[in-house]
């Protein structure tokens, strides 16, 4: 374990550290509950214009940074472009969510990787961009899908409730949905470390549909192809910080991290805190706030955030939502969590 002390305070506490000031940041904090990130997503035309154009993604990447002074500011992308990048075509529809041409038995071999990272260029360019223009003391965090969750939409074309067409496929045809998964590992790897090359102090996997599936199932789909991501971007740099965040897995935290490789463990807001303290003993943990407290504002909001804060503070942890921020939320209530927690002595 690295025990130089940085001033990334996010990027302490991926290093096991307890003592210092909590860091936050807000997964979704650059988006659509801010009218500034309105305003540019209207100037880029698509979403996916916005995610592909370094001027614009810099600009909402730093907008909650500007106005909050999060502990740490997130790529401006999206997990979808992976599949873009694999000659998917992939679109955003108002009101509908992303839109994808469907992969099945036949076109899975097809899918081809070489030219991923020529694709995403343009990501990676916004990465360098931030990292030049980010305060110093400001961690700098990549992403990625998992291959199961970005799987998920690429076998229906859409997201569903259960993710039933992608269950489906990978019980009835295990053989094709495992090319579609190594293809993911392969791309989703070459694009971490590109993205942690490119400047990223950190890189987090999100895993949001890793809850729909069995044991078995979520070993062979979420955590066996995690694994190998984690393993792939250590072998090109060895000291990389990774962050998982498998949604909703319950009993399924335990052991993931370990299993897995990674840093530090991203908990949704369904963890009992008994569970968040045994899982935090073992790894450091990022959580986990529920979107509907900073919604409802006020005393359920400020419940909700003491309850973090008197069960994990005295472990590592960085404070964050247990799911993205939502477009209802109001603007003061971000500001009353960002106040309550910056209070915060341990």
């Amino acid at each position: 374990m690295n025990t130089t002390k940085s001033n990334r305070l996010v990027m302490n506490v991926i290093d096991g550290d307890q003592t210092g000031n909590l860091p936050i940041w807000m997964m979704r904090q650059a988006g659509r509950y801010l009218p500034e990130y309105k305003a540019t997503r209207k100037e880029a035309g698509s979403f996916l214009d916005l995610c592909y154009n370094p001027d614009l993604a810099v600009k909402v990447t730093l907008q909650p940074i500007d106005r909050f002074g999060f502990d740490a500011a997130i790529l401006f992308s999206d997990i979808l472009v992976i599949p873009d990048a694999l000659g998917v075509n992939v679109r955003f529809e108002e009101g509908r969510g992303p839109i994808l041409e469907t992969v099945d038995q036949t076109t899975i071999p097809n899918l081809n990787g070489d030219n991923v990272l020529t694709h995403l260029a343009p990501v990676l360019e916004t990465v360098g961009r931030l990292r030049e223009e980010l305060p110093s003391e400001t961690t700098l965090l990549g992403f990625c899908g998992a291959p199961w969750t970005v799987a998920t939409y690429m076998i229906a074309g859409h997201g569903t409730p259960d993710q039933g067409p992608a269950r489906q496929f990978s019980l009835n045809h295990p053989d094709s949905f495992q090319i579609l998964i190594d293809k993911l590992v392969e791309a989703s790897s070459n694009y971490l470390i590109a993205q942690l090359k490119a400047g990223a102090d950190a890189v987090q996997i999100f895993d949001s549909w890793a809850s729909v599936l069995d044991e078995q199932q979520f070993e062979r789909w979420c955590v066996e192809p995690v694994r190998k991501i984690v393993e792939n971007v250590r072998m090109e740099i060895p000291n990389a910080k990774i962050i998982g965040f498998p949604k909703g897995v319950g009993a399924f935290y335990k052991g993931y991290a370990k299993k897995t490789g990674v840093n530090m463990l991203g908990l949704d807001w369904t963890i009992p805190m008994s569970f968040a303290q045994e899982l935090q003993s073992e790894v450091p943990v990022q959580g986990n706030l529920d979107p509907n407290r900073l919604i409802a504002g006020g005393r359920a909001l400020d419940e909700g955030i003491d309850a973090i804060l008197e069960n994990l503070s005295a472990g590592p942890l960085v404070f964050n939502l247990g799911h993205g921020i939502t477009p209802l939320t109001p603007i003061p209530h971000v500001q009353q969590m960002v106040d309550r927690v910056r209070a915060f002595r341990r």
